[in-house]
């Protein structure tokens, strides 16, 4: 008798948690990803990120750059240091506005090697140059990489016709992500693969 009223208890109690602080949790993520959507419709970044990988990401950043003169452009890995150089000169963008950051291994490494760079500069929103079919991984690290800085993310994909990368790459790299929030340890000398 003392056995089954322990396990009703146990049940109950299971149940509770899991009808008032289970949606509490959702809640709670849902309402910080949501006011760091609707902060971004409002902000004016001050840099424009972009994640190397693709030669035509820098070419958007470009037309980008040119529409917004006084925002830095940041060149996380991607293409040789001269060829990127070459294409913001030839598009007349001034070289001081230009950085080059050739520490990322992967997306993760692209914002955890540049976060704490842009929060000691006050940078407190990104323009977020990638490709459209790896942009929900991007956001997600970068809403928990950056979002740990203060840092808002506003996206400008390049269309790339291609289909968007499997949710479980967003979710690995968001696990990495909080992981490095919690921890400083990116995890991606255990990956060989991005």
């Amino acid at each position: 008798m003392e056995i089954k009223a322990f396990s009703h208890r146990k049940s109950n109690l299971f149940y509770a948690l899991k009808v008032t602080i289970l949606p509490v949790v959702v809640l709670t993520i849902a309402t910080f990803f949501g006011y760091r959507q609707v902060a971004s419709w409002f902000v004016e970044p001050e840099v424009i990120l972009v994640l190397g990988g693709e030669p035509e990401r820098e070419k958007l950043a470009i037309d980008l750059a040119k529409s917004h003169p006084e925002t830095q452009i940041w060149v996380s890995s991607g293409s040789p240091q001269e060829y990127t150089e070459m294409l913001f000169d030839n598009a007349g963008i001034d070289r001081h506005r230009l950085h080059i950051d050739r520490r990322a291994l992967d997306t993760v490494t692209n914002f955890t090697t540049l976060a704490d760079d842009f929060q000691r500069q006050g940078i407190d929103s990104v323009y977020l140059v990638t490709s459209d079919d790896h942009m929900q991984r991007a956001q997600v690290v970068g809403e928990i990489v950056f979002g740990s800085r203060g840092i808002i993310i506003k996206p400008f994909p390049l269309s790339s016709g291609r289909e968007p990368e499997p949710v479980v790459k967003a979710l690995r790299d968001g696990v990495r992500a909080i992981f490095w929030v919690a921890t400083g340890i990116t995890g991606a000398n255990l990956l060989h693969h991005d």
